[in-house]
């Protein structure tokens, strides 16, 4: 089982010492959230809580994902970074394959993208996209900013983009997409690429959705023995815990580990002797 911590509504001054501690105490990842603004009312209601109420307080830390990982990656060696998750959709397929490529080259491979379609109407339409087919465009950027990541020159002939023949360096270590979201469309787009990264979520709800997953992998021939799921669990606390939802076929876990502790205003030290303590009550420590 690979835990990731979450680096979600950090202090963003706090999050280099988080992950030079999750690259010592073992934790195979970091998840990384985006989100541009936090605008003060929206038209859009939350869609994962029961009252529509966003899950944070306003002026919540939000930093650049590929910025932060592009710093994160050169004070750590071997923890890996996933987005959970990255709206394409919402930029430009260019800029946005530039700064995922760049931040994988300098982790060194240790990129994984989580992307998503997005629930904001109001941001979109702030950062001048469309929301409207923005699942499909998702899909066309995938495709491209794939080719843009090989070495050579790229065209690309789609029908939201037109690229002439040009090339993108430095080229970077294949990054594999793993798709969020809890619809039926969202597991169906996960099932076409690398993985699926599940929102707050039980784990007899999560199982459920990794036998559809399967079925959906099964009819256009695939296997589910390189594809990665990754959840956050609202029911998983206990080494037996975890060894059922492994055994299920959920192959990361993202968690914040203080909270089992300190709670949400634990202090930076708090945060890392949680860390330490989650993995001693896990039968993981080294």
């Amino acid at each position: 089982m690979r835990l990731y911590v979450s680096l979600a509504f950090l202090d963003t001054r706090e999050v280099v010492e988080i992950a030079k501690a999750a690259d010592d105490l073992g934790y195979e990842g970091l998840g990384v959230p985006d989100h541009v603004v936090n605008l003060e009312t929206l038209k859009t209601p939350y869609p994962y809580t029961k009252d529509g109420r966003r899950r944070w307080e306003p002026f919540t830390d939000w930093p650049d994902p590929w910025v932060l990982i592009g710093a994160l990656a050169l004070v750590t060696s071997r923890v890996r970074f996933v987005t959970t998750v990255y709206l394409p959709a919402m930029r430009d397929p260019y800029s946005a394959a530039k700064s995922i490529g760049t931040a994988a080259v300098l982790a060194d491979g240790r990129v994984e993208l989580g992307v998503g379609v997005g629930w904001c109407r109001d941001e979109f339409e702030l950062m001048g996209q469309q929301f409207a087919r923005r699942g499909k465009r998702t899909d066309e950027m995938l495709v491209l900013m794939k080719e843009l990541w090989q070495p050579g020159y790229t065209e690309f002939d789609g029908e939201f983009y037109q690229t002439p023949r040009l090339e993108m360096e430095p080229s970077p270590p294949p990054i594999p997409v793993y798709v969020g979201g809890l619809s039926d469309i969202a597991l169906r787009r996960a099932a076409r690429h690398d993985g699926w990264i599940g929102d707050l979520i039980t784990t007899d709800r999560a199982l459920e959705r990794i036998a559809t997953l399967r079925q959906l992998r099964a009819d256009n021939g695939l296997t589910m023995d390189d594809f990665t799921v990754i959840t956050p669990l609202t029911d998983a606390f206990t080494p037996e815990h975890y060894e059922r939802a492994e055994a299920g076929g959920i192959d990361g876990i993202i968690t914040m580990p203080w909270m089992f502790y300190a709670g949400p205003q634990a202090t930076l030290a708090e945060k890392i002797d949680g860390m330490k303590r989650f993995r001693k009550d896990l039968r993981l420590d080294r």
